[in-house]
């Protein structure tokens, strides 16, 4: 097990060179000029270039590249373009209101998921099942966005329940939390139905049941466990997606989080923040990744790593 993981992390560190350049290379070629954002469209040709050239974006790109890996590896993420704050603090006020909404969208998304996909795989093709699979597919097939203005509608504007944005309370992340995790409460509850009905199938759950196992026993002492593994591994990909992924919701909901402050960065063509945010997001989706490929092996000790 040490072996694989210090090989994982070892395979980090390439991976996020590669990632880091095309991060790079990819905001440098979205057409757009910050230092014509910054002057102002009144500004004349000189005042846009003595802007370019203290921002440096008058050097070649090579040498850019090569200024922002080093900066990178001494800790500096640069400063903002269009604040002039350090990048570290931007961020650093941001990212644990979206870390907060992201942990509170899996988790509710986690329980009920697999709830109703016990209940559908225990009750397959009966009533509990259909409703199990309609709720699945709604889940699914409703963008997010709109069910978030649906929500405000409902539960800000017409019952005054709930604040239209900001978190000022607790009861500003319920909202999102559902928005941004309906869609994954149905993927994970049919995957774990589809799962779970064909683990009930295996040699193992028959002999179980010969040998006078009640139900319950069988399913969630023997067949859950085994059946988690794929529902394991939509819950960490989605999760790695949620932190950046969560833009359009932030924006309805007029939430201070890290996808907010990125598109406000991209439309203001600030180029220190969306790399350092989209290195961030890269970073976390790769490190999810190794936690889901660890767990595995703690659900199934079949498993073994060389």
């Amino acid at each position: 097990m040490k072996k694989y993981i210090v090989k994982r992390i070892l395979g980090i560190i390439p991976l996020l060179f590669v990632v880091s350049f095309l991060i790079f290379l990819f905001i440098h070629l979205v057409p757009g000029d910050p230092a014509r954002l910054i002057a102002g469209k009144d500004a004349d040709l000189q005042q846009i270039n003595a802007i370019k050239h203290q921002l440096h974006l008058d050097e070649p790109l090579y040498k850019q590249y090569i200024d922002y890996m080093n900066n990178l590896f001494h800790g500096n993420l640069g400063e903002s373009i269009k604040s002039k704050v350090p990048v570290s603090e931007l961020i650093g006020e941001r990212i644990v209101p979206s870390l907060e909404l992201s942990l509170l969208s899996i988790a509710w998304a986690m329980v009920i998921g697999v709830l109703i996909g016990i209940i559908s795989a225990i009750f397959k093709n009966r009533w509990p099942d259909n409703i199990g699979m309609i709720t699945a597919v709604s889940g699914i097939s409703l963008p997010n966005f709109w069910l978030g203005l649906v929500m405000i509608q409902i539960f800000s504007v017409k019952l005054g329940l709930l604040p239209t944005g900001g978190i000022e309370t607790w009861k500003g992340y319920l909202m999102p939390s559902i928005a941004l995790g309906a869609g994954i409460m149905a993927m994970i509850a049919r995957f774990t139905r589809s799962s779970l009905v064909q683990t009930l199938k295996e040699d193992f759950i028959r002999t179980g049941r010969s040998r006078g196992y009640s139900g319950l026993t069988i399913v969630f002492g023997h067949a859950l466990r085994s059946s988690l593994i794929p529902v394991v591994t939509v819950a960490g990909l989605q999760f790695g997606f949620l932190l950046g992924g969560s833009i359009v919701v932030e924006t309805v909901f007029s939430f201070p989080g890290m996808g907010r402050l990125l598109i406000n960065s991209i439309q203001m063509r600030d180029y220190p923040v969306v790399q350092a945010e989209l290195m961030l997001f890269s970073f976390e989706f790769i490190l999810v990744n190794l936690i889901v490929d660890l767990l595995y092996g703690f659900l199934n000790p079949k498993i073994r790593y060389d």
